[in-house]
């Protein structure tokens, strides 16, 4: 599981769109890689609109925001579309990028046990190595914290 100080574990996987993006297409630039459970779910809802809100501020510090999730492309590209997200958003279908970055896993909801994505942050310098990471992300406040950490790196 990658932490801090870390090496960001290289990927290429699908965009809403099309075509297809990896981590060293960013290369130069802090990247913000963040991982939540399931397109059109309430608090993945509220995610992506707070980072759409603060694309420009993200855009101005130099940093890109990406998010992953297992959903398909097709799942995304109707999910940006239904809540005018403007973050690109990546189809990790497979699941392979999201263990390695250690994020799926067990979760408990309601008294169940599932598998499912564990919604975390990772903020990714120019250099590719890891510079911060919130696990368990609570998505009240999250997009403003990781702007200023994003603001930091700068």
């Amino acid at each position: 599981m990658p932490d801090t100080g870390d090496k960001a574990p290289e990927f290429t996987l699908p965009r809403d769109g099309g075509g297809k993006i990896s981590l060293t297409d960013f290369r130069g630039h802090p990247v913000v890689l963040y991982f939540y459970p399931r397109d059109d779910t309430p608090g993945c809802t509220t995610e992506g609109k707070d980072f759409t809100a603060a694309a420009a501020a993200f855009e101005t510090a130099g940093a890109t925001v990406l998010g992953v999730s297992k959903d398909t492309v097709d799942a995304h590209d109707k999910f940006r579309e239904k809540h005018g997200l403007g973050v690109i958003l990546l189809s990790d279908a497979e699941g392979d990028v999201c263990e390695t970055y250690g994020v799926w896993g067990e979760k408990k909801m309601y008294g169940k046990t599932f598998m499912g994505i564990e919604r975390a942050t990772f903020l990714i310098d120019g250099r590719g190595d890891i510079a911060r990471v919130w696990r368990k992300v609570k998505v009240e406040g999250h997009v403003d914290e990781v702007l200023a950490a994003v603001k930091e790196l700068t």
